[in-house]
């Protein structure tokens, strides 16, 4: 993660914030390439954020699995 300390609630909005400054076309080129690459590990960090959480689901589910019978 680029940045650790950001949440993904934080991470997300100011992507919203960078996308939306970049669609609106009125920034000067270098600004854009800046905001393009702080998208993209904004971007990065939200993914890491649900990757994450998809696992612990993932480890909660096969550990309730595990614990109780099968059903079938």
């Amino acid at each position: 993660m680029t940045d650790p300390d950001i949440s993904y609630e934080q991470a997300r909005a100011e992507l919203v914030e960078v996308v939306q400054k970049l669609e609106s076309g009125g920034v000067p080129l270098a600004e854009s390439m800046e905001l393009w690459q702080r998208g993209e590990q904004l971007a990065a960090i939200c993914q890491q954020w649900l990757d994450g959480a998809k696992a612990k689901v993932d480890a909660a589910r096969a550990q309730s699995q595990a614990a109780s019978p099968d059903s079938d």
